[in-house]
């Protein structure tokens, strides 16, 4: 039995998917009412109709954002079975962040936190649950390898975590900076190093 979506449901979700992008990529106070009517063709009263402001789409989008990255992970994750190979998949994949479509503006978490941090605390705490949610998955991987005689037992898996995490970020942040992949590719070649570096 399919259980139907209402037209209300389908039209919100019309105007995440499209303004998704857009809040990722100018921010929350770069990205205004014009560019959301432009990109979903709807008037203002056809947006807040659906949303009861343009605080409330945001956090949405951010949601939606946030979910892309996570289920795009989960599944090259969840295609490996040893744990080391589970954690490359980070640098992996961030190495070349900038060909995916959906990550070429950025990593929703960063782009969110440094701008919502002191203007708009909704939106500070979801990015701050995003990452705590993302430690949480690398520290249960780690845990998981530690189990399985895959890493280390000295191995510390919040510790790992917060250097996986940074590392990404921060090598993220410069390329989005500079537009160069100099950078981001030699965190990443670090990091590999560094994750290789757990194993038993």
């Amino acid at each position: 039995m399919t259980l139907s979506v209402s037209k209300s449901e389908r039209t919100r979700r019309f105007i995440i998917e499209r303004t998704a992008p857009v809040f990722n990529t100018k921010g929350y106070a770069g990205t205004s009412l014009t560019d959301l009517t432009h990109v979903t063709g709807l008037t203002k009263g056809g947006l807040y109709g659906n949303f009861e402001n343009k605080d409330a789409i945001a956090v949405a989008a951010f949601d939606y954002n946030f979910g892309k990255v996570t289920a795009y992970l989960k599944d090259k994750i969840n295609a490996k079975d040893n744990a080391v190979e589970r954690l490359l998949t980070y640098p992996e994949v961030y190495r070349n962040f900038l060909r995916i479509p959906f990550l070429k503006s950025g990593c929703p978490i960063l782009n969110t936190a440094s701008e919502a941090d002191d203007t708009h605390p909704q939106l500070k705490e979801k990015a701050a649950a995003a990452l705590a949610f993302w430690k949480q998955a690398v520290k249960n991987q780690v845990k998981r390898g530690i189990g399985r005689k895959e890493i280390r037992p000295d191995v510390h898996p919040v510790q790992t975590a917060v250097v996986l995490m940074a590392l990404v970020e921060g090598a993220v942040l410069q390329a989005k900076t500079t537009g160069r992949t100099a950078e981001l590719h030699m965190a990443m070649d670090f990091l590999e190093k560094f994750i290789k570096g757990l194993a038993v």
